[in-house]
Parts: C-alpha cells; sequence; structure tokens
C-alpha cells in the first residue's frame, strides 16, 4: 500500500524492487552476501494505464473557462498549455528565465514533499531546456508583470513569476482549482493539471510536430518515452491512413468490369523477315 492507503501500481513496485537490487547488487560485489536475492523475484507483468486525453471540443471548453479566471491563474494554465511544462517547472518560473524571442529557461522545480514542505531541485531529468511560448502568452506575461508593479510586489530578475504577497503560490493551489474547473465545465475527472501536459504533447504530433522536437519541448531525452506514452492516441491520424490505402485497393467504378481491369498481355509482332 501506499502512504493513502491505495494500492501501488505497478510501475511503481517495478522502481522499488529496482532500488532494493541495486543494493544488493552492490553487496554481492563487495563479497557481503553470495548472491542478489532479488534477481529470484519472478517478473511482475507491468499493465500500463492509458492516458485519456481531452478531444479539441472538451479543451475548448476549459480554455472558455481559462479566460474567466484571474490574470495569475489564466497566465499560468495558458503556459502549462501551450508549453507542456510540468507543474513544479512552471511554479519555478523567474522574471529572468523569459528572454527575447519568447524563448523560456527551464532550469529549476519547485515540489511539494512531506515533511519537507516546498523543496526546489533542477528539472526531472536534471536537463535544462529551452521552450517557446505563443505571442498572447507572452502578452499575458507582460499584464502580469505590470499588475504586480502596480500591487508592490518585487520584480526582480530572481523573483518567482507566479506570486502574491505572501511569497511564491502553493504548487497544489493551481491543482485543486483547476479540478474545480475541470468539474464546471463538465468534463472527466480522471483530467489533472498533467492532463494539459499531455494535450501538448498528442496535439503536436497529430499536427505532424517531429518525435524529436515534441521530446525536447517536453524534456525527455529521446523518443521512446514519448512513443509509449503519447503515440497511442492518433487513432484519427491512423484512420485517414487507412482511407488513403482504400482509394488504392478498393476499384475506381470507372474501370467498368473487373475483365476490363484485367492488362492484357502484348501481342507479339511477327518477325520481320
Amino acid at each position: 500500500k501506499g502512504q493513502k492507503g491505495q494500492s501501488l501500481s505497478e510501475v511503481t513496485v517495478h522502481k522499488y524492487l529496482d532500488a532494493v537490487s541495486a543494493v544488493l547488487q552492490d553487496a554481492q560485489r563487495n563479497d557481503i552476501i553470495l548472491y542478489n536475492p532479488a534477481h529470484r523475484v519472478r517478473g511482475l507483468p507491468i499493465e500500463r494505464k492509458k492516458q485519456r486525453i481531452p478531444n479539441e471540443y472538451e479543451m475548448k471548453k476549459l480554455l472558455e473557462s481559462i479566460l474567466q479566471q484571474p490574470l495569475i491563474y489564466r497566465t499560468y494554465y495558458l503556459l502549462a498549455l501551450s508549453t507542456g511544462m510540468r507543474r513544479g517547472e512552471i511554479c519555478a518560473l523567474r522574471w529572468n528565465d523569459l528572454h527575447a524571442s519568447g524563448q523560456v529557461m527551464v532550469r529549476h522545480s519547485r515540489s511539494s514533499v512531506p515533511g519537507q514542505g516546498i523543496v526546489e531541485t533542477s528539472p526531472k531529468n536534471h536537463r535544462i531546456r529551452v521552450v517557446v511560448i505563443p505571442d498572447i502568452v507572452h502578452e499575458y506575461l507582460g499584464e502580469l508583470l505590470r499588475e504586480q508593479a502596480m500591487e508592490g510586489l518585487p520584480i526582480g530578475p530572481q523573483d518567482y513569476i507566479f506570486a502574491t504577497k505572501g511569497g511564491p503560490i502553493h504548487p497544489d493551489s493551481f491543482t485543486r482549482r483547476l479540478r474545480k474547473m475541470y468539474k464546471d465545465c463538465g468534463l472527466s475527472e480522471e483530467y489533472h493539471l498533467h492532463t494539459l501536459r499531455h494535450f501538448f504533447a498528442t496535439y503536436l504530433l497529430q499536427n505532424n510536430t517531429s518525435k524529436q522536437v515534441t521530446a525536447d519541448l517536453l524534456g525527455h531525452a529521446d523518443t521512446a518515452f514519448l512513443e509509449r506514452t503519447y503515440c497511442h492516441p492518433q487513432l484519427e491520424a491512423k484512420q485517414q491512413a487507412a482511407s488513403i490505402l482504400e482509394q488504392l485497393l478498393r476499384p475506381s467504378e470507372e474501370y467498368g468490369d473487373d475483365q476490363d481491369m484485367v492488362e492484357k498481355e502484348p501481342q507479339e509482332h511477327p518477325k520481320a523477315q
């Protein structure tokens, strides 16, 4: 069981097993134990749960709700939707992370750790990356900067973008507010803040953005995780591909009877005498 009494997923169990196995393997290497007992654990089947991703209609409903939110929340959710950044990465953004041409440097992440409070670390894969934001999101950030200046908030280069007079906003605040927005829009209870990241990845892939570019924007080292996690929703694109082949395989009416479609063998001309 997990900390809250829920059953652990098979993926989590495998992570624990890998950690234990690594320790025991080191003990075997140093002749502390004769063999690694973790190697005798039978393979655990992993049933990966497919992510449910909003379609464009659902996302437009959510966007209508986002545009009605206070400026700081509106900017946050639009930034998440348009860049695929993780919750903690957006919470950790400082004003000096914004650069010309809409470039945003993703260098830190803020997360809530039980017993430790809010902890700031490097991004998940310890990879600093650059994302580019649409002009409309850049305009909202400028508007947010002006609003915070008028309220007397510190807006120096090292100050957090998503902050109030009480300091940086707690990451959970953005999660709770978005869940309520999903509910008010009549959308699935399965959706959460990370769903915006899933939609971002899927939308790019369905609109012919290369896997490598998409993986780089998401902060993945390669496309392997991307292909396992985000490529399954492309059913519509696969159906379009099948339709293209349908046109090739189904005889057109203009050919008439099947007999007319059979290519006649060329008649041999009599050899020149």
